[in-house]
């Protein structure tokens, strides 16, 4: 960006902007230039914009239509496809600061947030009422509600609660050229019109800035009681798996971390997994009948060939197997530089098979490749671990990471299930979706974004 644009759009956005908003030092703003994905181009922004009011951000998308400057929204940037990294001279919108609970209703069994408010505040805000935000990515501590909206995010929980999307049912949306649109409802029910709330869920902010979310809530449920079940295989772990949802059982958790994982977990947190497993499956109920929930999941998984089965004794223990299967991205990224966090989802009746897959890629090109599941869904985490300075090894990472994402789509699954598609996965989306499927995705940006300035270069 020259000189003089730099001038004019540091004074424009100052128009409507306290100063303390602004940040223009190189050095500060470089600090916004990517989320937490590997091997994704990130440029360097003009701007970044810490707006507190709907207003302000209106104010921002005037002034960037204005002067044709691109703007990448951004939460807490712990994204894992690249979909909030920065693009040259553009303005980054964090909107962080914005992270007020406006409304908690008991009654409607609804929240209205702001898009910063960190998933597990809001949380704890309802289970304060005796309410229940089911979505919980690993990550919750950090991410933020706008950031799990823009890619529909999962979680441990979705295989009973389903995903973000299931429980966004309003949004107000500052559209590309400054103006202010509100979809959806405050209503139990609404069928009124286009669904355009579901459509704003998961584009990555390329459509719209999300400033204000209405979210569906639940009673707050029991607390979750659990057991581990230790497999001599991975196959074997996944034929459990599917006799559970076979015989109509209903896990609030079913996880599943490989022999990899489980190693790695032990190193970085010392939870005393058994490491001679080959695959360590977690299944957990919150029902008021939850001793015998686990103890028929427990007779399946000894039927599909489990060596051991150990319930949870209690709460505590419980919620320490759940720590364990949070701890597994961080302990998988602690043992190599650098990872790069796969998130393709499969019928859970091909699991066997990508997981397998999975493996067999890892030996063909000698790297460590590293396997937790929300299993229950067919969400699939292959985390490839590698050395970003060894080239050789950074070819093989790349080649490996496309060769699971070909499995998928060959198993009838998707290549993202929760993180999205950002920078890292747009050349497979076109794979997934076909010719007629991108040309009416590429319509739908058009219609909301005519002259390209949300997020360029992500998703499509």
């Amino acid at each position: 960006m020259d000189d003089d644009l730099s001038a004019r759009l540091r004074a424009s956005l100052l128009e409507g902007l306290p100063a303390d908003a602004l940040l223009t030092d190189p050095q500060v703003t470089a600090s916004y230039a990517t989320d937490m994905a590997s091997f994704c181009a990130a440029g360097t922004p003009a701007a970044v914009v810490l707006p507190r009011t709907v207003e302000q951000v209106q104010h921002v998308m005037r002034t960037a239509t204005a002067l044709r400057i691109p703007v990448v929204p951004q939460g807490a940037r712990t994204g894992l496809s690249g979909g909030a990294n920065a693009t040259d001279g553009c303005i980054v919108l964090s909107l962080v600061k914005m992270d007020r609970i406006l409304e908690i209703s008991a009654v409607d069994r609804i929240a209205v947030v702001e898009p910063g408010v960190v998933n597990a505040v809001l949380s704890r805000a309802v289970a304060a009422q005796g309410l229940s935000y089911p979505p919980d990515p690993s990550s919750w501590e950090q991410c933020t509600i706008g950031g799990n909206i823009g890619t529909a995010s999962g979680g441990l929980c979705c295989v009973k609660y389903g995903v973000t999307a299931e429980y966004v049912l309003g949004l107000d949306v500052v559209l590309a050229d400054g103006r202010l649109l509100r979809t959806g409802r405050r209503t139990a029910k609404g069928v009124a019109g286009y669904d355009l709330t579901r459509l704003f869920v998961g584009s990555e902010g390329s459509l719209g800035i999300v400033v204000q979310a209405v979210l569906a809530l639940r009673p707050a449920p029991p607390r979750h009681l659990a057991l581990a079940a230790e497999f001599p295989s991975v196959a074997a772990a996944c034929e459990a798996v599917c006799a559970v949802m076979e015989a109509g059982l209903t896990p609030s958790l079913l996880e599943l971390m490989d022999r990899t994982t489980v190693h790695a977990v032990n190193a970085l947190g010392r939870m005393g997994l058994p490491e001679a497993t080959e695959a360590l499956l977690l299944a957990a109920f919150d029902t008021a009948h939850a001793p015998e929930d686990l103890a028929a999941v427990g007779e399946l998984c000894t039927a599909a060939g489990a060596t051991a089965v150990v319930p949870a004794e209690d709460e505590a223990e419980s919620e320490l197997l759940l720590q364990a299967r949070r701890m597994a991205f961080p302990a998988l990224e602690a043992l190599r530089p650098a990872t790069m966090i796969d998130d393709v989802c499969v019928p859970r009746s091909r699991l066997g098979e990508m997981l397998d897959g999975t493996a067999a890629i890892a030996r063909a090109q000698s790297l460590l490749i590293g396997v937790c599941a929300h299993a229950g869904d067919g969400n699939t985490h292959p985390i490839v671990c590698f050395d970003p300075a060894d080239e050789d090894e950074a070819r093989r990472a790349r080649e490996s990471f496309g060769a699971i994402m070909e499995l998928g789509l060959s198993l009838g699954g998707t290549i993202t299930g929760e993180h999205g598609v950002g920078v890292l996965k747009k050349e497979w989306l076109a794979r997934e979706l076909g010719p007629v499927g991108v040309e009416m995705q590429r319509a739908v940006k058009q219609a909301f974004d005519p002259l390209g300035l949300l997020n360029p270069g992500k998703v499509l």
